[in-house]
């Protein structure tokens, strides 16, 4: 069983076992990964029926922070997933080279707060290099700003919510000091979307039954003849890379057929 670590045994109070305890991480979790083309990619009915082991009530004192690590790969380790495998054909889940999952150590290490420059300058720096670096990769005009999100929920959510305040500031209506009260309709187009859209849709007001959906491909790509015309304000919802087929919406043909439009 397992249980937060010891207040009265913090491993920042000692290098030496701090050292220890992330050096048995380290070992445990590269016998994770090197043993995982040996199991199945789901774990076993009796492995995620012993992850009850983990739930025990929460003490005062705690548990040895050694002892949390060995219980924590003990029980939760054979209840994964191989998501990281080469047989894993599940979700749209990635794996991770080497590298990354170090990288993902130290900078859990250094427990930095990107939020300001002021805050972490290191973290700053590394957040504006990546952000550039993928703006890059995929084509966007220079000085296109980029943020990073906990997950596509998330990030969906964050991308209607920029669309939806400028649609509505080129309408003259300033949604952040009204609200949506008494803002003007916009129209929502939408093909073949990711489930997060329709959450986000609801969270932001949009309204999840408003949209305008419109006829898609085999693959989940647009149809872009059945396009509604330009004219209104419009928030079209295009993908790169349907969670299903891998396929991505005709953005060139999108353009072009709101070309002109000043409101989409």
């Amino acid at each position: 069983m397992v249980a937060p670590a010891s207040p009265t045994s913090n491993p920042g109070q000692d290098p030496t076992q701090v050292a220890s305890l992330l050096s048995d991480a380290a070992t445990r979790a590269a016998t994770h990964l090197a043993t995982l083309d040996d199991r199945p990619v789901f774990p076993a009915p009796e492995a995620v029926a012993a992850l009850d082991g983990l739930n025990v009530p929460l003490t005062e004192a705690g548990r040895d922070p050694a002892e949390v690590i060995a219980t924590l790969d003990a029980i939760g380790g054979p209840a994964t997933v191989a998501t990281t495998g080469g047989r894993y054909f599940g979700f749209v889940t990635g794996g991770t080279h080497p590298v990354g999952v170090a990288a993902a150590w130290l900078a859990t290490a250094w427990d930095q707060n990107a939020a300001l420059g002021a805050m972490s300058p290191t973290a700053g720096a590394v957040d504006r290099i990546a952000g550039r670096w993928i703006t890059d990769l995929l084509g966007l005009p220079p000085g296109a700003q980029a943020t990073f999100t906990a997950g596509t929920s998330s990030a969906n959510s964050t991308a209607l919510a920029v669309a939806r305040d400028r649609l509505l500031s080129d309408a003259g209506y300033d949604v952040v000091a009204e609200g949506l009260f008494d803002a003007p309709p916009l129209r929502v187009v939408v093909g073949d979307p990711h489930s997060s859209i329709t959450k986000a849709l609801g969270l932001l007001g949009l309204g999840r039954n408003r949209v305008v959906t419109v006829q898609t491909d085999d693959q989940g790509r647009y149809l872009p003849e059945h396009l509604p015309p330009p004219g209104e304000p419009t928030l079209i919802v295009a993908q790169a890379g349907n969670v299903n087929t891998g396929a991505s919406d005709p953005f060139d043909a999108i353009a072009d057929h709101y070309a002109g439009s000043p409101h989409w």
